[in-house]
């Protein structure tokens, strides 16, 4: 037991008490109440025994108390926080209250920044150059069915069916036409129609099993997506059947008298076959019934079409006046979408196997890549030696595009620039996908959509206009279709 000094009554009196108990008896205004007034302490004594008190009281044990030995215990069902199979990620708790999360919104938009850098900095779109011929790539033509087996046609008149995936040529035809190879298809299998200025056309597996003979230049070919016919373009359409020499069919608009540079066959409604001419005409044609049905005649003559994969009754057109025009062909009189950004004439034109995208090429050496319902800023590929685009194709997998230039060389090109070759992990691939979703959330803050547009910008700040000039009326807009007939 612990014993001090200090002041203290005794019988009621304030007197020196030379040792107090501490357990508790006395309460501690005992301990350092001083003298009654009067008392001749000195004031330097009342204060040492005061520090004297505080001390011994601090040196005082706490009294003991009695420990219970329950423990409380949180119990959680480990299939909550374990992996369900092995190498998945752990399980995490997160509140996803918003109140709990104040900057979420910031940190967001900081990760779409830094999604859209990301983007530009990792675009190297340029995957190879298949070489080969010795003169102007004219024709591309992907195999159905297959991934990786295109066939390239020149001026030179040679063919090569080229392997994307080993990037070397399974087949090479030097001399399959005399003169330009103007078409190429293929039809059921591995074999391959091909068509020249050399008036006729020809069936190859991989040799020539059939030579088809005409009466003036062919200009394009495309074959049909079930039966055994074909259609080629020249001063009329032409039907052709593989098991005749003859044409089985001339399907020519009345009063027409151009002459034909495409032809297709449309994928859905095989029976709907459509032309451009250079008279500045695109017509759709029924082999049912043997008959033209409707033609538009636009400003400007058009160099290449395509069917939509997708959608059965759109068309999309490649023009002279550097533009691409989409049409509903049961609504001909105004085209329902207009893409620009070319500054040259567009000369070939392809869709995406997903009907979400298309690609063009044009005489001022570009590849562009535009997505459906999007009239600008395409993403723009383009290099030093590429010189004017006149054909152009995407991959059967969507994921590339082919390119055939006036250099000879057939392109490959991904068709998403920041795209990873090679095996890509669930990770990565759940990654990419974030960010994408990321810069496609946030496409309209300035600094991302900046950044986003950086390599298809297309200019500076917008002129203001001078007051003297509000008052004057706008010129109208160019009508883009002249004329349609039935």
């Amino acid at each position: 037991m612990t014993r001090i000094e200090g002041w203290g009554r005794r019988k009621g009196k304030w007197t020196w008490i030379p040792f107090v108990d501490m357990s508790g008896k006395l309460g501690p205004q005992e301990h350092f109440r001083g003298p009654p007034e009067g008392s001749r302490v000195p004031e330097r004594v009342i204060l040492a025994k005061r520090v004297e008190c505080r001390l011994a009281a601090i040196d005082r044990p706490a009294p003991e108390k009695k420990v219970d030995n329950k423990i409380s215990v949180l119990q959680h069902a480990p299939a909550a926080h374990l992996p369900i199979r092995p190498g998945d990620p752990t399980p995490t708790s997160r509140n996803l209250d918003p109140l709990m999360h104040p900057f979420a919104r910031a940190r967001e938009r900081t990760r779409a920044l830094n999604a859209a850098k990301l983007d530009r900095i990792f675009a190297k779109p340029f995957v190879d150059s298949l070489e080969g011929h010795i003169d102007a790539v004219e024709v591309l033509a992907r195999q159905p069915g297959s991934l990786t087996t295109v066939a390239s046609g020149s001026w030179d008149g040679g063919i090569i069916l080229h392997n994307l995936s080993q990037r070397n040529q399974l087949l090479q035809l030097p001399q399959a036409h005399k003169g330009k190879v103007s078409g190429l298809c293929f039809a059921d299998g591995d074999r391959l129609l091909s068509c020249g200025v050399d008036r006729s056309v020809k069936l190859w597996e991989p040799e020539p099993l059939n030579v088809f003979p005409g009466k003036s230049a062919f200009n394009s070919i495309d074959h049909h997506r079930s039966g055994p016919l074909f259609a080629t373009a020249s001063n009329l359409v032409q039907i052709w059947d593989e098991t005749k020499s003859a044409p089985i069919s001339n399907l020519t608009f009345p009063t027409s008298t151009e002459t034909i540079t495409a032809v297709r066959f449309n994928a859905s409604e095989s029976s709907v076959l459509a032309s451009i001419g250079s008279d500045r005409t695109f017509t759709l044609y029924d082999i049912r019934t043997g008959k033209a049905e409707r033609r538009v005649v636009m400003q400007m003559q058009s160099n290449s079409l395509a069917w939509s994969p997708i959608f059965p009754t759109s068309i999309l057109l490649a023009s002279e006046d550097h533009n691409l025009y989409t049409f509903d062909i049961r609504h001909l009189s105004a085209p329902s979408q207009i893409y620009k950004a070319h500054v040259a004439a567009v000369m070939s034109c392809d869709w995406s196997p997903t009907g979400l995208e298309f690609v063009s090429g044009g005489w001022d050496r570009t590849v562009r890549i535009w997505k459906e319902g999007q009239g600008h800023t395409p993403e723009v590929y383009h290099t030093k030696r590429m010189q004017r685009v006149t054909s152009s194709i995407f991959s059967a997998d969507a994921r590339f595009v082919l390119t055939g230039s006036d250099d000879g060389n057939v392109r490959i090109w991904k068709a998403k620039a920041s795209d990873k070759l090679g095996v890509i992990t669930a990770r990565e691939r759940a990654a990419m996908e974030y960010r994408e979703s990321l810069r496609e959330r946030w496409k309209m803050d300035a600094e991302v959509g900046k950044i986003s547009r950086f390599a298809s910008c297309q200019g500076g700040k917008k002129k203001k206009t001078h007051p003297r000039w509000e008052n004057i009326p706008k010129a109208e807009r160019k009508k883009i279709v002249v004329a349609e007939q039935t």
